[in-house]
């Protein structure tokens, strides 16, 4: 029978204090520019304009149709020559932060981009017409009329989203960065106690995410119509 040891988690706490700080680094970052790149792709492929829209589809489809840990290794082994060539990076850099980085942020924004676009057209087209009846450009109707009524629609699936970008961060571990899994992963093997650590881990990893859900939820109930 195997005799589990949960002695070693409190010496451990420093690394994993440090790991978590990575995986809520990532999400961070992912979240801002997945919105603000979401964003601008959801308004392109709503513009009309056959070029634009053509583009911005194409891109959310291929990241769609790729596995994220595929996504995160390309950008391994693509974003560090790119880094290093144009903005002369030193060797001390991090490169698996920066690519993970990358990865995950161009990654999340194909997600976001079909979220707030399925926001904006919940909007009613009169508003829309009625915008533009008034003289606003398409700019200033998307960023007066439309963007503030489907931001309220739109929020609980962009939280959503957020709390499974926050468990994905965990196939970081394939390039060897150091977020919170990879930390307990690494700490386990090493004090022979990988069951206990990965427990552990599963352990904080639902206490947060169910914790966020319960929000969102609450916070649904709160700004429903």
């Amino acid at each position: 029978m195997y005799e589990f040891d949960f002695s070693s988690i409190p010496g451990a706490l420093p690394i994993l204090g440090a790991g978590l700080l990575v995986t809520l680094k990532l999400t961070g970052v992912a979240i801002v520019v997945g919105i603000v790149w979401g964003t601008l792709l959801a308004l392109a492929r709503l513009s009309g304009n056959r070029l634009l829209g053509t583009m911005a589809a194409g891109y959310v489809n291929l990241f769609r149709a790729v596995p994220l840990v595929m996504v995160i290794l390309w950008f391994y082994l693509i974003v560090p020559t790119l880094l290093k060539d144009w903005a002369g990076l030193g060797q001390g850099t991090d490169i698996r932060m920066a690519s993970a980085l990358v990865a995950f942020a161009l990654f999340e924004s194909a997600y976001y981009a079909e979220i707030i676009r399925a926001g904006v057209r919940s909007v009613p087209q009169g508003q829309v017409n009625a915008a533009r009846a008034l003289g606003m450009t398409y700019t200033q109707t998307m960023r007066l009329v439309v963007l503030p009524q489907a931001l309220r629609n739109m929020l609980p699936l962009l939280l959503t989203q957020a709390i499974i970008l926050f468990q994905d961060t965990s196939l970081v571990y394939v390039i060897g960065l150091a977020d919170f899994f990879g930390a307990a992963y690494k700490v386990g093997d090493r004090d022979g106690r990988l069951v206990e650590l990965l427990l552990f881990a599963g352990a904080v990893y639902f206490v947060l995410c169910f914790g966020a859900s319960l929000l969102v939820r609450r916070l649904q109930k709160r700004i429903a119509v």
